[in-house]
């Protein structure tokens, strides 16, 4: 099924907020219902495709393997408004913002649906021929503003959802190649079917694919114990306007450069990855998610940290903040219940794996945690947690409905540096809002550990203010951007680049890192249609 067009998810997930909540939003942050109701799909104003016959034809005839399908109608090159609309951006907050007021002004003239890697390739000759941007599509789970071009363009959406196969499993190597459009839920029951699991689990499992995991060098909940995708994977191929990159042929390798590294994380902009090579792992025997408390964000910090350095690492491994822990927002399906919630900092560690294992684990980790001042809190919180942890964008949908402001950015930097990343993020997004007149509730959670350093994830919810909520947010979230590379962290960890990002990570990378990708892209995409504007400027 189709995500909610003009939401997150399933529509059947969506939970109004109960009352006492919405009472709080309007006492403490000012929140009030918006004044217009979102618009009805079939009142969204669609114009025309600018698609003329001679792109039409050529675009059919590249896709001529395509023979529909319930999921697709009979045409793989649909124009219908329907279809157009729910490829019409991501499902960030101004994304969502937009698309209620039923603003389709980055709507595809067309979406594709290719079924297989040669399909892709001529897809790509045919628009190079008449003009055509091209975005790929995967879950369309973008929040960062990666599937429109950066500019005003004639584009189609080159939608992947029936390039959704296993093509081989290696039982020895523990390896298995999938098809880019697969979706994470289905690649995994693929897997389980032979004993195996990828172990990766983002908050936008759910609806996310294989491509776009690595696209954008995704990191899952998990990572703490399986790593991040783009350390999963072995292979890739590229379809590209020049024709077909593969890159890997072996698990690591001293011949030059690593191109798996080049295309991990370039979103669409090189070219669109078809399939993927990983690395998988037998489905764990035992599974155990647990809560701690923490006097303060800082001891926490210092427990994980001392965790990610010398072991014994859980694979679940995360420490909200005192606002975030006293919100609830670890247990977000919780959130209004009235449940007593500890003072301090909640973390969760999650042990997967053998039952051997995870004991062992589990056992060295409880004691490092108790001599760094944790209070354990049982597995109720863990399980909590669990339950829970794909539910939040759904209560970023209800609390939109209920007329909040909610978004969240994250970023990470070393450890020595983590503490004034924490404060100077949470010092801009709170200055900027409360000037404008809504102040905000901020709350933070470390979400990935590494030996070196962490990610920060920060929630924000303010009321929308007076006018334009996404003007509104704009500002906030420019002052945030600011603020990460003025403390020395990451423009993303994540979330990628696309759009929302790209002018800050071109002052990351410098101009001579920005001018060597140029390079790249110009050799293979000449004419510039793969996702312009997207992780680097258009000229």
């Amino acid at each position: 099924m189709d995500m909610l067009w003009s939401g997150w998810g399933d529509p059947a997930g969506a939970k109004p907020l109960p009352d006492t909540v919405i009472g709080l939003l309007r006492d403490m942050l000012g929140v009030r219902p918006r004044e217009a109701a979102p618009v009805a799909l079939g009142e969204v104003t669609v114009p025309a495709p600018r698609l003329g016959p001679a792109a039409r034809r050529a675009l059919a005839a590249a896709l001529v393997g395509a023979d529909g399908g319930a999921d697709v109608g009979e045409d793989p090159v649909r124009t219908d408004p329907e279809a157009r609309i729910r490829h019409t951006r991501g499902k960030s907050t101004p994304d969502l913002l937009r698309i209620r007021d039923g603003d389709v002004t980055d709507i595809p003239e067309a979406v594709l649906y290719p079924a297989s890697h040669d399909e892709v390739l001529a897809v790509l000759r045919a628009c190079t021929e008449h003009g055509l941007a091209v975005v790929p599509f995967g879950g369309g789970t973008s929040v960062v503003g990666g599937l429109a071009p950066g500019r005003p363009h004639p584009f189609v959406a080159l939608d992947l959802r029936r390039m959704d196969g296993l093509l081989a499993l290696d039982p020895v190597s523990r390896t298995a190649t999938l098809q880019s459009g697969l979706r994470a839920p289905q690649a995994e029951a693929l897997l389980a079917g032979h004993g195996f699991t990828l172990g990766h689990f983002p908050q936008s499992y759910e609806w996310a694919t294989i491509g776009g995991f690595a696209a954008t060098r995704s990191s899952g909940q998990a990572s703490a114990g399986h790593g991040r995708f783009d350390e999963m994977v072995l292979a890739l191929t590229l379809a590209t306007p020049e024709g077909t990159l593969e890159a890997g042929r072996a698990p690591r390798s001293a011949a030059g450069p690593d191109l798996r590294q080049l295309v991990l994380g370039s979103e669409g902009a090189f070219g669109v990855i078809t399939s993927v090579t990983l690395r998988i792992r037998p489905v764990p025997r035992a599974r155990v998610y647990e809560g701690w408390r923490f006097d303060s964000f800082e001891q926490g910090s210092a427990a994980l940290r001392r965790l990610a350095q010398d072991g014994p690492r859980p694979t679940v491994l995360r420490l909200s903040d005192e606002t975030e822990t006293l919100i609830g927002l670890a247990q977000p399906e919780a959130i209004g219940s009235g449940a007593a919630r500890p003072a301090g900092c909640t973390a969760v560690a999650g042990y997967e794996g053998t039952e051997e294992d995870t004991t062992y684990r589990r056992r060295g980790a409880a004691a490092v945690l108790r001599a760094c001042g944790g209070t354990p809190l049982g597995e109720e919180p863990g399980r909590n947690w669990a339950r829970g942890r794909f539910s939040a964008p759904y209560l970023r949908d209800s609390l939109l409905d209920a007329g909040a402001l909610a978004e969240t950015l994250e970023t990470a930097a070393f450890w020595s540096g983590v503490p004034a990343l924490y404060t100077a993020v949470r010092d801009a997004l709170t200055g900027t809002l409360t000037e404008a007149g809504t102040p905000p509730l901020v709350m933070c959670h470390i979400s990935h550990i590494y030996e070196n350093g962490a990610s920060l994830y920060f929630t924000v919810v303010s009321a929308q203010g007076d006018g334009d909520p996404v003007a509104h947010w704009r500002r906030a979230k420019h002052a945030a951007n600011e603020a990460i590379l003025a403390a020395g962290g990451t423009i993303t960890h994540h979330h990628a680049v696309g759009t929302d990002h790209r002018d800050w990570y071109v002052r990351e990378i410098g101009p001579l890192g920005t001018d060597a990708l140029r390079a790249v892209k110009q050799r293979l995409d000449p004419a510039g249609i793969l996702s312009p504007g997207v992780l680097l400027p258009t000229d």
